[in-house]
């Protein structure tokens, strides 16, 4: 509820058939507000209080019914692990269990920062154990703690910080230290501080609305700040060519029975660009592929990997619509003559799972991503030359996808296109194949002047004929 200006306070009422018969009534905006005493001078001096704040100029809040001030010194006794749990609980039921465990690993490395002392704090990593296994996890918030869990979480309630506290620049300044290093000491991944950064923004933005601070602005848009360097640019020394990645599925086909399984999936993540969740989630119905010339995958969405505890049915796994899509949302993806030969193979040795999924263990499970990172691997290990294994060159799987966007790039299909395939924005297709275009735009410079060479012999200055048809 809002704080308004909007208040009146009335004179004393006095009910004398009642236990307490003074009552103090005063009017917050639309809402009615009352308080009761036995001796009239107990209320005398609460309507004093009331409009003392009234001539200082205080809001009230509407809802409580409280001054500005005194709701700040109410709210002030809460702390910043009462507050972070709070948070949990509020996000939990709609949040998919991925994210759910990323809110939980950025308050688990935040929350020992932000402690009064560290007079008998337990070690680090048991203090990261009691956070995110348990406090942020409220699947387990009715199980049975161990013993060194609840004497962790006990010191915490007992140390923590006021929410109030992060005012402070320099209290704030601890959260950010803290969710830019690692447990072991180095410095955390850009795209690690920033995704941690984006919770602890959230959980100051619920202190806001709860009204924790003396001024309703996120103390984070107060401090400047600067997260550690991130590279979210491919790096082209990455990007496999058509001819590697050919020699590379062909590494993964020689592998027995198992890695035959497995060149369509990696197949999915070269030829239509596909993330490796995506391509985990692939059904037959999603696949359109004709005897001849080009077919269509239209994707829906993918399997996750989140982790038992996490998920509402205590899965490892959870579906989930395509990355920053509504969840009926879809995609089609065009794919070329020789990808759709493969999947039909594929189909016609492998068949599909009863839940129509292309790949799957020899069980019929989800495929991991430590299982097939294996066979990449030794994929890797045979079809590249010593020095090609030991650079990053397709070194992950994930490398696949970002060749074939780069590919696309290369081959001139427009930059929208592409965007539109791989599931990107333009922007981020800009700024993430930065260096791809780059070299692309050099390919198209060699274009241009092989194009002024035909002209050899003739003016093709500035003030040659050329420039004059322009």
């Amino acid at each position: 509820m809002p704080l308004t200006y909007d208040v009146r306070v009335y004179s004393i009422e006095t009910r004398r058939d009642r236990p307490k018969p003074h009552r103090v009534r005063w009017l917050v905006g639309s809402q009615k507000h009352s308080k009761s005493y036995t001796v009239k001078a107990q209320a005398d001096g609460r309507r004093s209080e009331l409009m003392s704040a009234l001539r200082k100029g205080e809001q009230f809040d509407v809802e409580t019914g409280l001054p500005a001030s005194e709701l700040r010194a109410l709210n002030g006794s809460v702390s910043w692990y009462e507050h972070t749990r709070a948070y949990i609980a509020r996000r939990w039921d709609r949040l998919p269990a991925k994210s759910r465990r990323n809110d939980a690993d950025a308050l688990a490395t935040i929350t020992p920062a932000l402690v009064k002392t560290t007079a008998g704090q337990p070690p680090t990593r048991t203090l990261r154990t009691a956070l995110y296994g348990w406090a942020y996890n409220k699947s387990r918030w009715d199980q049975e703690h161990p013993a060194e869990v609840v004497d962790a979480l006990r010191w915490l309630e007992k140390n923590s910080l006021p929410v109030s506290a992060l005012e402070d620049p320099e209290t704030l300044r601890l959260a950010l230290d803290a969710l830019s290093t690692l447990l072991n000491g180095s410095r955390a991944a850009g795209r690690t501080a920033n995704r941690k950064r984006a919770c602890l923004s959230d959980v100051l933005g619920l202190a806001v609305e709860r009204r924790y601070f003396s001024v309703p602005v996120n103390p984070l848009s107060t401090v400047k700040w600067s997260p550690p360097k991130s590279t979210e640019e491919v790096d082209p020394a990455s990007v496999a060519n058509p001819r590697q990645v050919r020699e590379l599925l062909a590494g993964v086909r020689t592998q027995g029975d198992r890695g035959a399984h497995l060149e369509a999936f990696f197949g999915c993540l070269y030829y239509a660009a596909m993330r490796p969740a995506e391509a985990v989630g692939l059904t037959a119905s999603q696949c359109h592929l004709p005897k001849r010339g080009w077919g269509r995958l239209t994707l829906r969405g993918g399997i996750v990997h989140a982790g038992h505890g996490w998920t509402d049915d205590d899965r490892a796994h959870q579906n989930r619509q395509l990355k920053a899509r509504a969840v009926r949302d879809s995609r089609v993806v065009p794919i070329p003559p020789h990808f759709v030969a493969m999947l039909r193979w594929h189909v016609a040795r492998y068949g599909a799972a009863p839940d129509g999924r292309l790949f799957r263990t020899s069980r019929g499970g989800v495929i991991q991503d430590t299982g097939y990172g294996e066979v990449w691997a030794e994929a890797r290990s045979a079809a590249l030359s010593p020095t090609e294994a030991a650079s990053p060159l397709a070194r992950r799987p994930y490398d696949l996808r970002c060749a074939g966007v780069s590919f696309w790039l290369f081959s001139g299909v427009d930059p929208m296109e592409v965007a539109r395939r791989a599931g990107h924005s333009v922007a981020v297709l800009l700024r993430v194949y930065a260096k791809v275009l780059a070299q692309a735009q050099d390919r198209a410079n060699r274009q241009i002047e092989a194009g002024l060479r035909e002209w050899d012999g003739d003016d093709v200055s500035p003030g040659g004929r050329l420039g004059d048809t322009c």
